[in-house]
């Protein structure tokens, strides 16, 4: 009598939850919630097309009428374009400062995702005296603002630590193009506790049988990470190396303080900043330059995205 309850309460559970999932597809097929889905499409998609539309408009065009007059008089120049990428001056260059915004972006989500996937596999399947209360510390430097940090760092990289008067770690003195390793570093502190965060919530999920199959058969922590862990947590890496991804990207503030305002260290963002002029009436700068930042975004985006709807756990438990 004792084991027969458990398993018919479990039944019930397990009833009732495709229940409730039929019922929520159900809901978000109906036609309320596809109409719902194609005004939000539209909401965000409409000012995207107009900038694309004024990016191609002449300066006088741009600054007179709305880009929706394009489409009764039409006016095409690439003169934006050129203006803001290969010109010489305050008004161009961008070309230069967007190899800057990759050489930045790409290892500062590189590495967060390669430090985070290997603590939260540690943190959700390797039995260590404290495991938990790392997790929580982790989980709690997400509430510390971001701001707050700058300065500690900067004094990090400016000066190193000192204690008691002992020098114990020296000032990293880094120039030029050396101060993308303080933007790496940066990027990748403040990454890490969300990154930790989601990827643990994904590990620790997946199915013990396959963990305890693969030390049957003498597997050991590494090469459980790599053939069954990451396979399975592919999902998660991509939606954080898109988020990861956007958030460096379009970042000013941190590259600003880390990287400086050089050419050979800014970003695009801080390039853009730059582009409307110091009265703020270049308008067809902006609209070129910041279509060229919307790209790679973009491209990034669209070919991550078939991740998302990818089963986390399609076929690994079968037979």
């Amino acid at each position: 009598m004792t084991t027969a309850t458990p398993t018919v309460g479990a039944g019930v559970q397990a009833t009732a939850t495709p229940g409730r999932a039929a019922r929520v597809r159900k809901r978000l097929n109906s036609r309320t919630a596809t109409l719902v889905s194609i005004v939000l499409a539209l909401l965000w998609t409409v000012p995207t097309f107009g900038l694309f539309i004024s990016s191609f408009r002449p300066e006088d065009q741009i600054k007179t009428t709305g880009w929706w007059t394009f489409f009764s008089d039409p006016q095409f120049t690439l003169e934006n374009y050129r203006e803001v990428l290969f010109s010489t001056g305050s008004s161009g260059q961008l070309a230069s400062y967007f190899i800057n915004s990759l050489a930045i972006t790409i290892p500062s989500v590189l590495f967060p995702i390669a430090f985070a996937s290997l603590a939260a596999y540690a943190l959700a399947w390797i039995n260590f005296k404290g495991r938990d209360w790392v997790y929580i510390a982790i989980f709690a430097m997400q509430i510390v603002p971001l701001q707050m940090a700058l300065v500690p760092l900067l004094k990090f990289f400016s000066t190193g630590v000192t204690i008691a008067g002992i020098q114990v770690l020296p000032a990293w003195g880094l120039v030029d193009e050396q101060k993308f390793a303080q933007v790496w570093f940066a990027h990748t502190c403040f990454a890490l506790p969300f990154a930790v965060y989601l990827l643990h919530n994904f590990i620790s999920q997946l199915p013990g049988e396959l963990m305890e199959s693969a030390r049957v058969d003498g597997a050991t922590h590494p090469k459980i990470f790599r053939t069954i862990v990451l396979p399975l947590i592919t999902p998660a890496l991509a939606a954080i190396g898109i988020f990861q991804f956007l958030w460096v990207w379009n970042d000013l503030l941190v590259a600003l303080i880390f990287a400086g305002g050089g050419n050979e260290t800014a970003p695009l963002t801080v390039r853009l900043a730059e582009l409307a002029g110091t009265r703020g009436n270049e308008w067809q700068r902006l609209t070129a330059g910041a279509f060229v930042s919307i790209v790679v975004p973009l491209i990034v985006f669209l070919s991550l995205q078939r991740f998302f709807v990818r089963g986390l756990l399609a076929g690994s438990v079968k037979g």
